[in-house]
């Protein structure tokens, strides 16, 4: 999650809050341990009443939202700072002329050269996709529009349905297909079924935005805005039986094992046989259905909807889909909709950095090797795992603790925390682009074509792993990018080399700094395993029950109170955060900084306190920095479309809702009835 900035420690006026320990007094000399930037803090807020306010208002207050971003903080710090890191690897590895563009590297290289090349991109406009647009043009009944989506799989445009390979819910160890619901253009149900003044509005945007796309393909405007209309309505029809965002959360209602005879019953409509069987899975008799009532409304949609509209829905999925990767005019109007509109962004980023974001989730491996070579030690990664070992035993401990939960539930939470496997930095394995064909300007490549080429390419291995063992070596994002996760059905936790970056890790800080940064970035993804969803996979990443019923019940007592804290926080007026929603993130950083905080402890029991450092104590300095790896500042828009479609809780309830809950900050800073941070011991959660 974030950056590799050297902080600074400056000198402070008299702090304005008083505390059971002392203020730093402004005559000492500062510390030059590394650690906290004592210049983002607030000091004349008492933390007692705004921790907030106290940890970030410097920041808040140096700080402007860039015109290129919708939300801004300490993760997009550290990823903007990363993200220039790897382009100066790539632009080293282009200057010295020593990439052999048949290597993997080679193939990123030449990505990024196809996909900077604006002035050639301009040039061949709509054109590297207008064969395609062709072929839905020339649909002239129900059967060929059903052999386009066959014979369009492998680019993944999703319209209709979609098709992903993923472990089985029931059997971890072997591969199943899922069949899942399709693309949509906005970016959730809730855009096309809630009817407010607000939502009104942006459906109307959108339907200008799919009209200005469909006038640079060269429609006549009146034409372009009746097919606009048309779109927008079959994607509404399309948006009603799917799942709401809560219930999306819930694996159980997701586990439909169905026969290809089932699928087939449930749209008679669609030849699925002829599917399975032309993208090389006819073999295969049993499919995950996400959402059964989804594919059977699919059987209304196709009979009832009249094939020119059908044509658009399809050829305007796979044209939104390739906007950002044709040239500027067509770039220019998605990011007008998407980040304008929706995220109230006034520029677009460096071009630098949206291709190198691509790049990375596409082909990001192909450049991590160069990446890891350049800015990521051994000493990191071992470093990194001990904090993570320590973290499992603390975590350890706090099952045993628990008086929830019974003891045959413990012996198996035990279970799964002993068997969760931890990868760190980068794969042991790389993985092989050989078979990936990336052409050069020179060879007639461009960049949307390298992307249908990604696409093909990824298809073909996700379809050969259908019913094969699962790869539990593969990594799911590159050692490059800010980010950590847990994945439920291979009961791991993953930490790519960014992350290991102040201000979640600096092997020069004192130990609070990073078991508030990194130690609780760790314990968050570890307590993934035991949310609301993690908690429903056993040991071998299986969709299992278990626990016992009466653990389970007391289980969700507890996360209700959490859902009802985290329902009270309204960053916007009359936008509130959604706790069922955001309720895994939440459960995860609860978890998170308790084990991090324990394993702390433990760290200064066996390797002596330093004291404090600048005035702050242990205690404060790891209270401080978790709530300033979450200082954020939004636009409106952006805030409102966090909380409609992101799973996490916004920043500033990401630094203060876990820690209202915990004894230890009462006490680090003296909290006591009366002050603004305090919250009744009746409403506080403790759930591992």
């Amino acid at each position: 999650m974030k950056h590799s900035r050297t902080a600074l420690l400056l000198l402070l006026p008299l702090l304005m809050w008083n505390c059971e320990s002392t203020p730093p007094n402004v005559d000492e000399e500062v510390s030059t341990i590394k650690g906290l930037d004592l210049s983002l803090l607030d000091t004349t807020i008492n933390p007692r009443e705004d921790f907030y306010q106290f940890a970030n208002g410097g920041w808040l207050q140096q700080t402007q939202l860039p015109d290129d971003r919708g939300k801004w903080g300490a993760f997009n710090e550290l990823g903007k700072a990363t993200d220039e890191n790897v382009i100066a690897v790539l632009k080293e590895a282009i200057a010295s002329g020593n990439i052999d563009t048949d290597t993997d590297a080679g193939k990123a290289v030449v990505f990024y050269q196809v996909a900077m090349d604006t002035v050639y991109l301009n040039k061949l406009g709509i054109q590297p996709i207008q064969g395609e647009l062709d072929k839905i043009a020339a649909v002239q009944s129900l059967e060929d529009l059903q052999n386009y989506l066959i014979n369009a799989a492998s680019i993944s445009s999703n319209a209709f349905f979609s098709l992903g390979v993923n472990p089985s819910l029931n059997n971890s160890e072997i591969n199943a297909a899922f069949i899942g619901t399709g693309k949509l253009g906005l970016p959730g149900k809730e855009y096309y079924t809630q009817d407010d003044e607000e939502t009104l509005r942006l459906q109307g945007e959108y339907k200008d935005y799919i009209t200005r796309v469909l006038q640079l393909t060269g429609k006549e405007e009146g034409a372009a805005r009746a097919e606009a209309s048309t779109i927008f309505a079959l994607e509404q029809q399309l948006a009603v039986p799917k799942m709401n965002k809560v219930q999306k959360r819930n694996p159980i209602l997701s586990n439909n094992p169905r026969s290809q005879d089932d699928i087939a019953a449930m749209t008679p409509a669609f030849d699925w046989k002829a599917y399975f069987s032309e993208i090389g899975l006819a073999s295969i008799d049993t499919f995950i259905v996400a959402e059964p009532k989804y594919i059977k409304s699919l059987e209304g949609i196709f009979t009832n909807t009249s094939l020119d509209d059908l044509k658009a829905y399809t050829s305007w999925t796979f044209l939104n889909s390739a906007l950002p990767y044709l040239s500027s005019e067509f770039e220019k109007a998605q990011f007008d909709f998407y980040d304008g509109v929706l995220g109230g962004v006034q520029v677009m980023k460096p071009r630098s950095e949206t291709v190198i974001q691509t790049l990375n989730y596409t082909i990001g491996e192909a450049l991590g090797k160069l990446y890891v070579d350049t800015y990521f030690p051994p000493a990191a990664k071992e470093v990194a795992e001990e904090l993570v070992a320590n973290l499992k035993k603390g975590f350890s401990q706090r099952i045993n603790k628990l008086e929830w939960m019974s003891d045959s539930t413990k012996i198996k939470a035990q279970e799964k925390l002993t068997t969760l496997r931890v990868k760190i930095g980068y794969p042991d394995e790389w993985k092989d682009y050989s078979d990936l064909s990336i052409k050069s300007a020179e060879e007639g490549g461009s960049y949307v074509g390298n992307m249908l080429n990604i696409s093909q390419w990824i298809w073909k291995q996700d379809i050969e792993k259908v019913g094969q063992a699962v790869d539990k070596g593969e990594w799911f994002l590159p050692p490059q990018v800010v980010n950590a996760y847990y994945h439920p059905l291979y009961n791991e936790v993953v930490f790519p080399a960014a992350i290991l970056q102040p201000p979640y890790y600096n092997y020069q800080a004192d130990p609070a700094v990073n078991y508030g940064g990194i130690g609780a970035v760790i314990g968050h993804e570890i307590s993934h395993g035991f949310d609301d969803q993690g908690s429903r996979y056993d040991a071998k990443g299986n969709l299992s029950n278990w626990w016992t019923e009466d653990d389970r019940t007391r289980f969700e007592a507890r996360t209700q109170k959490l859902i009802n804290q985290y329902n009270k926080y309204e960053p916007l007026p009359g936008v509130f955060v959604n706790g069922a929603f955001t309720l895994g993130e939440n459960i995860g950083d609860l978890g998170g900084l308790n084990v991090a905080f324990d394993g702390l402890q433990k760290q200064l029991e066996e390797h002596g306190n330093p004291g404090k450092i600048d005035g702050f104590t242990q205690e404060q300095r790891f209270f401080i920095n978790w709530a300033t790896v979450w200082r954020t500042k939004f636009t409106d828009e952006a805030m409102q479309k966090q909380i409609k479609t992101n799973v996490h809780s916004p920043g500033m309830y990401r630094a203060i809702g876990p820690i209202v809950s915990m004894p230890a900050f009462y006490e680090a800073f003296n909290i006591n009835e009366g002050d603004g941070m305090y919250v009744v011991d009746s409403l506080r959660v403790e759930i591992w």
